[in-house]
């Protein structure tokens, strides 16, 4: 073992540098992963260096039951990237995590709104009013370029290309891509800024989705707008932000578009993730078996 190995506090502050500044994680990333690493060196009073992986397994079993297995997952990934930064910079030499499994999860498809349900949504913000048009604006830039909520709300002006109708978006890891953006969502922008220009809130540089005292719109307030506008549309299903990215790309590949092509819409690094977001029904498939299947 690597005799070098900086105790539990200088380890977690190299890391949460090295997560910041060359993984340009989230704050809320950082929190998160400091505190699941933070969890597990309290058993081994707090040295990376006494950590073995049946350490390992003995915290994850005191979490079993406790904490449903996508969570269980995303605390043992933390661990992952804590001891394998640890190896990487000569810390340690062996990385206690490597033969720990991970615990088997199901997989659950986020939920997605029919056509006519979205349709009811996107007409269930006042016409009128600088608060309404806004939200209508929301609702229009969420379903029609599938952004995360995280994206949305930080969309400014300048990242609005009206004539090539065309998103800049700064996604996860700073990433930035481009994304396109329908008519009917630009001209809910338009009036949802010619409607605050005549209450005296004229568009300026900055935050396109702004609250009542002028300050940016947390993703929080879109949540529960959303949530607000979902029971008025008596709409069964919990349609979130998410539930919205999921429609956009669902509803894509319902309508015949390549699973690349949705892969960047999205952002997504890897194709399997865009897999997860995205489904057809049975009726789908069995329409597709009965197109193109010779003895169908």
């Amino acid at each position: 073992m690597a005799t070098n190995a900086p105790a539990g506090a200088a380890a977690l502050a190299a890391w949460a540098m090295h997560l910041e500044s060359e993984r340009h994680a989230s704050p809320h990333t950082l929190r998160a992963y400091l505190a699941d690493v933070r969890e597990l060196l309290a058993i081994a009073g707090g040295d990376p260096r006494a950590v073995r992986a049946e350490t390992i397994r003995h915290w994850l079993r005191t979490l079993d039951g406790r904490l449903a297995r996508t969570s269980i997952a995303r605390k043992l990934a933390a661990v992952r990237a804590f001891f394998r930064f640890l190896v990487r910079m000569g810390y340690l030499a062996a990385d206690p995590a490597a033969s720990v499994g991970t615990p088997k999860t199901r997989r659950r498809l986020p939920a997605h709104l029919t056509l006519d349900e979205i349709d009811r949504l996107l007409a269930a913000p006042p016409a009128a009013g600088v608060a309404g048009l806004r939200d209508r604006a929301i609702l229009e830039v969420l379903y029609s370029s599938g952004l995360r909520v995280s994206e949305l709300v930080g969309l400014d002006w300048s990242d609005v290309d009206r004539d090539a109708g065309l998103l800049r978006v700064l996604g996860k890891g700073r990433k930035e891509r481009v994304v396109p953006i329908g008519r009917p969502a630009l001209d809910a922008l338009d009036a949802y800024a010619a409607a605050a220009a005549a209450a005296g809130r004229p568009v300026v540089p900055g935050a396109v989705f702004r609250n009542r005292r002028g300050g940016r719109l947390t993703a929080r307030s879109v949540a529960r707008l959303l949530e607000r506008y979902v029971a008025e549309s008596a709409i069964v299903t919990r349609a979130t932000p998410h539930a919205l990215r999921h429609t956009f790309a669902t509803h894509l590949l319902g309508a015949g578009a390549d699973l690349r092509a949705i892969q960047e819409l999205l952002g997504h690094t890897s194709l399997s993730t865009t897999q997860r977001y995205t489904h057809v029904d049975l009726r789908q498939l069995t329409d597709a078996y009965d197109r193109a299947h010779p003895r169908a």
